[in-house]
């Protein structure tokens, strides 16, 4: 992006920040999602601070077109923040993502796909993102693809899944030995969110195992498994249920 827009989406910013420019702006770790493209109908985005944060950081936050044009209305007004203070989980407004609603059909959707976005924090930005198509299909257990993990070995088992996932759902997926019970160890999300490694605190044994993913583990647009988030009023989602992938270790 040529400087003169960026300083001109700067400019914006701090001027719609108003006293909360004023104060020091904290540093980011992470934007998620992390990828380089959302879909058009992106339903939340996560912001992990460097240190823990006091005070809102909504109205800090604004999100710009790649001309600096500033996107109107596109949060819902409510911070989730993580108990530790550092990590915020902001809404795009859902009655602008989701058809068929007032603020959809008055305001219109909050991002075009084709379009270049510009997540900014007191005037600095944070994150660029492509916008795609939107995604009314959601996360496909059959697609994903398994790596295979040797015996008596902690090697990371990984699982590359078929579109990304919530950033925040890297815990929604678990490892069940032969008997059900939960394999401990340490699970992470990489790849703008498209792969899930999973590395066993003790060696894996021969056997059995299973992948088990929550019914409510959700990719960014809102869709879990089996149910999506462009399911009509008068027909909600039913109850969310698990899915499971076996696989062999030997």
């Amino acid at each position: 992006m040529r400087i003169d827009r960026w300083l001109g989406a700067t400019a914006l910013a701090a001027a719609l920040t108003g006293s909360y420019a004023q104060q020091p702006t904290p540093r980011v770790v992470l934007v998620q999602p992390s990828g380089s493209e959302v879909p058009a109908n992106l339903l939340r985005l996560t912001i992990q601070f460097e240190n823990p944060f006091e005070g809102p950081v909504l109205q800090r936050l604004a999100l710009l077109r790649a001309d600096g044009t500033q996107i109107p209305e596109p949060f819902l007004e409510q911070e989730l923040w993580a108990p530790d203070g550092r990590l915020l989980t902001v809404l795009m407004h859902p009655g602008r993502v989701k058809s068929g609603l007032i603020a959809h059909d008055e305001l219109g959707p909050i991002l075009s796909a084709g379009e270049v976005v510009n997540l900014v924090l007191d005037g600095r930005p944070i994150k660029r993102w492509n916008v795609g198509q939107a995604d009314t299909v959601g996360p496909d257990v059959s697609a994903w693809i398994m790596s295979t993990v040797r015996v008596d070995s902690r090697q990371a088992l990984v699982a590359k899944l078929d579109g990304p996932i919530d950033g925040r759902d890297a815990d929604y997926l678990a490892i069940a030995d032969q008997r059900g019970r939960r394999v401990l160890g340490h699970a992470r999300l990489s790849d703008g969110e498209r792969t899930w490694t999973f590395i066993p605190n003790t060696p894996w044994k021969a056997g059995t195992y299973t992948l088990v993913a929550r019914g409510t583990l959700e990719d960014p647009a809102g869709n879990r498994l089996g149910s999506r988030f462009e399911t009509p009023v008068q027909a909600p989602a039913g109850t969310p249920v698990d899915a499971v992938i076996p696989f062999v270790v030997q």
